[in-house]
């Protein structure tokens, strides 16, 4: 086990629990790895606006930050880093594609705000009036998920991931989460080995296979847990609060 210098945690059935609350247990831990040195930062799907209550929660306003699945990079909160953004042809082409399944839900976060099936552009066909981030569906439906993904797998332009078993999202091919972490440790002069990357989904996997440590949480898909090193609890038993203990500052001798 190696000394962890940065901890990337996905939020959602990873860092928040069901009530999307971060545990009592959770803030402490994650207030004695910054106090022995340690970098926590979100690694997480969901958009800027929606990240940055919980950044301020947690007093991680001097770190960086990984969004919409690593198609932003934050140096700090407020201050963009790099954005990579989705072609508005292929955002078309998706809109299309969902209109195609009236059962599926859909949304798409651009960088002003988040579009969904009922608050969809106006007027409906502007797609490059917007800098356009990630596209999304959601289906309990799995034989319409499964045309969706085939589809959206054939176009060959698009990282496809979840953050739930009942969703599909969709990235510049090339984002991920851990092409994100790649770029934060160029950015902080940090090795890769020396990071720890924490998640329940899809999202989370290529950061949790190319960081030092990837931890799967304990509710996390059965791939995601493939994938890891190691298992932790579930994100209601303060799962992450067991990651910073074991792993990040017993190693550091913190404890």
């Amino acid at each position: 086990m190696g000394t962890y210098k940065l901890v990337a945690l996905d939020m959602d059935g990873t860092l928040l629990n069901d009530l999307q609350e971060v545990s009592e247990t959770n803030r402490r831990w994650i207030q004695k790895a910054m106090e022995a040195g340690v970098i926590v930062c979100f690694s997480t799907g969901r958009g800027f606006r929606s990240a940055l209550p919980y950044a301020e929660q947690l007093g991680l306003m001097n770190v960086p930050m990984i969004t919409v699945n690593g198609s932003e990079i934050w140096s700090r909160p407020h201050v963009l880093h790099r954005r990579t953004l989705v072609d508005p042809e292929t955002i078309k082409r998706m809109h299309r594609l969902a209109l195609q399944h009236p059962e599926v839900w859909y949304w798409a976060y651009s960088t002003d705000a988040v579009y969904n099936k009922e608050t969809w552009i106006q007027p409906a066909d502007r797609y490059a009036d917007h800098h356009w981030l990630k596209f999304g569906y959601y289906t309990e439906d799995d034989k319409a998920r499964e045309a969706i993904l085939k589809e959206v797998s054939s176009w060959g332009n698009l990282e496809i991931t979840n953050s739930s078993p009942w969703n599909l999202e969709m990235n510049p091919l090339g984002i991920t989460k851990a092409s994100a972490l790649r770029e934060l440790c160029t950015m902080l002069k940090i090795d890769m080995s020396e990071t720890v990357a924490v998640g329940d989904s899809l999202n989370d996997i290529a950061a949790i296979r190319e960081a030092g440590l990837g931890v799967a949480m304990g509710n996390a898909q059965d791939e995601v847990k493939r994938a890891a090193n190691a298992v932790t609890f579930t994100n209601q038993e303060h799962g992450v609060a067991e990651v910073l203990r074991k792993y990040v500052l017993k190693a550091k001798g913190a404890l």
